[in-house]
C-alpha cells in the first residue's frame, strides 16, 4: 500500500502551483541535472524544428494556392492563424510524441531533482511492465474520450464560440496529468491514482498545466518547457507531501 499523501489545501493554491513551474525553470541551470536534460532537450529541438519547417512549407503553399493575388492583403490575418494551427498540431502530435520518446529520461530527471531537494539518494519504485503499459493505455483512452466530443463543438453553430475556452481548460488538465505523472510514477502511483491525486488539487493542477501549455505555445522557449515542467511538478509534490510537512 503506497503511503504517499499530500496536503490538498496547500496543493490547491493556484499561485504556488505557478511558482513551482518558475522554480522548474530555475533548476534547469543546476549542473547536477545537465546530463539528464541533454537528450530530452535535443529530442524537443529536433521534433519542434521539423514541425515548424513542415508547417511553414505546407501552410505557405496552401495559403498561396487558395488566396488570389488581389487578396494578398489577407496574409496578415492568415499567418497568425498558421501559428495557432502550429500550436494545436504541436500539442496533440509532436509534444505527445516527444514526451513519449523522452519519458525514461524524464523519470530519471524527476528522481535526480528529488534527490537534490532531499539531499538523499532516491530509489524509484519499479512497476511491472504490463501494469505500466495498461496504465498508459488508460491515460490515452481517458484523454481521447474527452478530446473527441470537444472537436465536434467547433462545428456546432451557437456552441462553437465556447469551444476554444473548453479546449484551453482540457489542454491545461491534460498537460498537468502528463508532467505530474513522472514524480508520481516514481512514487509507485500509476494513472488511476495519479488522476485521483490531481483531482484532489484540481485548481492547482489546472494552474500548473495552464502555464505549461502557455509556455509550449512560445517558439524556441517550448524546447525547455517539458523538462522545466517535470522538475516543477517534482518540486510541487515534494513540497505538498505530508511527509515533508511533518
Amino acid at each position: 500500500m503506497n503511503d504517499f499523501k499530500i496536503n490538498t489545501k496547500k496543493g490547491r493554491n493556484p499561485f504556488i502551483a505557478l511558482n513551482y513551474f518558475i522554480k522548474g525553470l530555475k533548476f534547469l541551470g543546476k549542473p547536477e541535472l545537465r546530463k539528464f536534460l541533454l537528450i530530452p532537450v535535443l529530442i524537443n529541438l529536433v521534433l519542434y524544428s521539423v514541425a515548424f519547417v513542415l508547417g511553414y512549407h505546407y501552410i505557405s503553399g496552401f495559403i498561396a494556392h487558395i488566396i488570389p493575388d488581389w487578396l494578398q492583403w489577407l496574409n496578415w490575418i492568415l499567418w497568425p492563424l498558421f501559428f495557432i494551427c502550429f500550436f494545436i498540431i504541436t500539442f496533440f502530435t509532436f509534444t505527445l510524441f516527444a514526451n513519449l520518446m523522452a519519458a525514461p529520461f524524464y523519470s530519471k530527471l524527476s528522481a535526480k531533482t528529488l534527490a537534490l531537494l532531499t539531499g538523499n539518494p532516491v530509489t524509484i519504485e519499479e512497476q511491472p511492465v504490463a501494469k505500466v503499459i495498461w496504465a498508459e493505455a488508460r491515460r490515452l483512452g481517458y484523454l481521447g474520450l474527452r478530446a473527441l466530443p470537444l472537436i465536434f463543438l467547433f462545428i456546432i453553430p451557437g456552441v462553437n464560440f465556447i469551444a476554444p475556452f473548453l479546449w484551453a481548460v482540457f489542454g491545461a488538465w491534460a498537460i498537468a496529468l502528463e508532467y505530474m505523472a513522472y514524480p508520481l510514477e516514481n512514487e509507485g502511483l500509476l494513472f488511476v491514482e495519479q488522476r485521483q491525486m490531481a483531482r484532489s488539487i484540481r485548481l492547482g493542477a489546472l494552474s500548473f498545466g495552464g502555464i505549461s501549455i502557455a509556455g509550449l505555445a512560445i517558439p524556441l522557449f517550448n524546447i525547455l518547457v517539458p523538462p522545466a515542467a517535470v522538475i516543477g511538478a517534482t518540486i510541487y509534490f515534494h513540497e505538498i507531501n505530508e511527509r515533508a510537512d511533518a
